[in-house]
Order: structure tokens, then sequence, then C-alpha cells
């Protein structure tokens, strides 16, 4: 799905590595005042403030982060940048400028690339979010993407994994697990298509799953309704990886054990059907696959009245004592270890990276 076979290829060797950055970033909009050099010179010049710098950096593999077989690149252009976004308001910042490297093999033509690159302005343009450099070179497979993101907010207004309380509420926006089926669809479907090329990709109704996946959003949504409640959160992370995996980062660095029940981990309907379908419990979904990128953060206990009125976040649980467990509470009321066997970067491969 990388190439548009309908219409005319164009060798990025006709371009040479300075023309094809001038030809992807001509169009480029500046929405920041701090930014007062983007794309051109030997830097970008960003203008300093009283604001903290927030900076995060990702890289996407191919065969490893994104199949092209099945994934536009129209769309890995938009879940790039979203995916870097996302990080940034996990601190309870504002993205305010980007960089994106990429290398790229002879298979992919200047078509290809711009599909890419439209994906990555369109999520530039609707967070408001600078596309300021980068670089491009040549790769002898496949595609390798790399992004930076720079973002600010008030020294006050940060917030840390490593702060969490006991007694703190965990909340989480949104619903978890959705991204994770969207993939596992996608997966079987390219299966039956190698099988056999004449069935084709059966996608119907699964629309919901499969944009989570593809068109992930940042949930800058949940920022501002804590911020119009007076609600701080104590420590907060993007879910990428699976729920377990991200609320142990944060049991982890702050140093305290956490419970979570079962009957209170948002799912979608839609996705627990596509799970049933799947012979898979929708639980293990939300646990344990990823790219759902909603926020997982925890609150005070005296904030509960306030929180349990938002209907986009639900409260699945609590901080506990220094050191102690992360649990799952089952809805038998029985406390089992929570695992976390989600995503991980040096251990997931091309040959299982259905966690990703």
């Amino acid at each position: 799905m990388y190439e548009d076979r309908s219409a005319k290829r164009t060798e990025l060797t006709q371009l040479g590595e300075f023309g094809l950055i001038e030809h992807l970033t001509k169009d480029i909009k500046i929405y920041n005042d701090s930014t007062l050099k983007g794309v051109g010179d030997d830097a970008a010049v960003i203008e300093a403030s009283d604001m903290m710098t927030l900076v995060t950096t990702d890289m996407m593999i191919e065969g490893v982060h994104f199949d092209l077989s099945y994934f536009p690149l129209k769309h890995l252009g938009y879940k790039a940048a979203v995916a870097n976004f996302s990080d940034i308001a996990a601190m309870n910042g504002t993205p305010k400028q980007i960089t994106v490297s990429i290398a790229l093999s002879n298979r992919f033509s200047l078509e290809a690339l711009e599909e890419f690159y439209e994906g990555l302005k369109l999520a530039c343009d609707k967070y408001k979010v600078d596309l300021v450099g980068g670089d491009t070179t040549t790769s002898l497979s496949g595609l390798f993407i790399s992004i930076t993101v720079l973002g600010e907010a008030k020294k006050e207004d940060i917030v840390y994994r490593n702060t969490a309380k006991e007694g703190d509420l965990l909340c989480v926006s949104g619903n978890l697990g959705a991204a994770y089926l969207g993939l596992l669809l996608l997966e079987r479907e390219k299966m039956v298509f190698q099988t056999n090329p004449e069935i084709q990709p059966d996608l119907e109704g699964h629309d919901y799953v499969l944009q989570r996946q593809m068109k992930p959003e940042v949930r800058f949504d949940i920022l501002q309704v804590l911020k119009e409640n007076n609600i701080h959160p104590t420590s907060m992370i993007d879910i990428s990886d699976g729920l377990a995996s991200d609320v142990l980062h944060i049991c982890k660095q702050s140093k305290k054990g956490c419970s979570i029940y079962e009957d209170k981990v948002p799912i979608d309907v839609t996705t627990s059907l596509l799970a049933e379908e799947f012979k898979m419990l929708p639980l293990v979904a939300a646990l344990n696959g990823g790219d759902d990128y909603e926020l997982l953060f925890t609150v005070p206990l005296l904030d509960f009245e306030k929180i349990k009125e938002i209907k986009s976040i639900h409260i699945i649980g609590y901080i506990t004592e220094d050191n102690s467990d992360a649990t799952l509470i089952t809805q038998q009321g029985t406390a089992i270890p929570l695992n976390a066997p989600g995503w991980d970067a040096l251990i997931n491969t091309d040959s299982n990276y259905l966690n990703n």
C-alpha cells in the first residue's frame, strides 16, 4: 500500500536529498511564535521562554512497528506524529515543534513519500505543531522513521510518572483494547489474502477498531477537562504499550503498588465482540495490547467527587503503599499479580509484533 500504482512514479534520485527536502516541506505552515526559523537552514531556531521545554524522541521501523502491506503511508505519517504528541500530553504539556528523519530504500518513489508527509502534515495542522527540520538518507531495506517533538509546559503543571501517592485514585480516559483488536483484524485478513489472493479483505463493520489502530488521536481534551475541574494529576503516562505495562511503569518509578478492578477497565462493545470472535478475553486486549494512546493517571482521593462526574474518565483502581505488589482484582474478588507481557521493542520482532 506504500505505492499508488495509478500515478506516475518519480524516482527519488531525480530530486536528490536537498531537492527532496525542499519538495516535501515547501508548504509547511508555522503556527507557534516560538518558531523563529523552521526548515531551510542549518538548524531550526526556537525562541526560549519562561516555559519548561519538553523533548521526546521515537523511532519506528518497518517490519517491527508497522506493516506496509496493509498500513497506508498517509495513515502512518499521521500516527507517527500523534504517537509523539501523546508523549508530550502525558507530561501535561503542549507540543510545539517536530523534526522528522527518515531512511528509505529505492522501492519508495517520490509519490509514496508524499503520502507519508501528507499524513504528517495533517497531524501537524490539527494539533498546531510546526515541522522545523529532519533528515533523509538511504536504507538498504525498508523504511525507518525517527521523530523528535519539542513541547512546553509551566514548571508547576508538568506531571511525571514517579509522583503517585498512596491512596491516589487510578484513572484512565476513553476505552482500551480497540487498537490491538484492529491490528489482529488486519493481520488476519493479510494471512487470508496471502493464502488465497482471490479473497478480498473483509473489514466491513470494523471501522472503530481500525481507526483506533490506524488513526489514533491525542487526548488533549482530557487535559482540558481536568484543568476546567481544577484537578491536577499526581502522575501520568499515555497508554502505548498496554494498560498493565504502563501502570507498572508508574508503580515502579513511584515505588508504589496498585490494585486494578477487572470490572472497572473500560472496553468498548465493538472491541468485546471482536475479541470474542478471536476467542480472546477482551480484558487481555485491554491489559496487554497497545497503541490506545489514552491517558492513565492518578489523582488524590479528595478529587473523587469531581472525577466521578466526568464521563470520559474511568476510575479503575488505586495506588497502594510503598513497594507493594501490583494486583488485578477479579470480578470474584480474587487478587492476582498484574503481569505485563506487552510490547517490548527489544524483544518483539517482525515475526511477533502484534503487541505494538
